[in-house]
């Protein structure tokens, strides 16, 4: 793989022809496998992201960063926790989540994946409720 690389080359034993896997399918699948773990709130993005959800579209690559290098495939996940979760725990259940998720979908095994707690979401308070006024 070089740097410039902008697919990833899979080769098909069957002979049949190449694969390839571009980073964003890559950045997708990594940002659903931490998501589905329980304690992770949400995913940092940047202002055009939130921009687009705003509007109705889900992006699912939010807060992924995906290299492909020589030595592997790298990942970089930023995500915001839940207050009072296990944040040793939790990132280790998001490495491992993705992981798997990667091996089980593409048949590549990254060699590293990085989880990077931006933030803690705290519980939101419930709303007051308001009372109308009788006139």
């Amino acid at each position: 793989m070089s740097e410039n690389q902008s697919t990833l080359e899979m080769n098909n034993h069957k002979g049949l022809g190449k694969v390839e896997i571009a980073p964003e399918v890559i950045e997708v699948i990594a940002g659903i496998a931490a998501h589905e773990v329980e304690g992770v709130a949400t995913m940092r993005g940047n202002f055009a992201s939130g921009v687009v959800e705003r509007l109705g579209k889900k992006n699912h690559g939010k807060g992924v960063r995906v290299d492909l290098a020589e030595e592997g495939i790298k990942i970089d996940v930023y995500c915001t926790m839940k207050f009072g979760v296990s944040i040793p725990k939790v990132a280790g259940e998001v490495q491992d989540n993705i992981r798997q998720a990667l091996i089980n979908m593409t048949a590549l095994e990254p060699e590293e994946v990085n989880v990077h707690i931006v933030g803690i979401q705290f519980e939101n308070q419930k709303p007051e409720v308001e009372y109308e006024q009788e006139m």
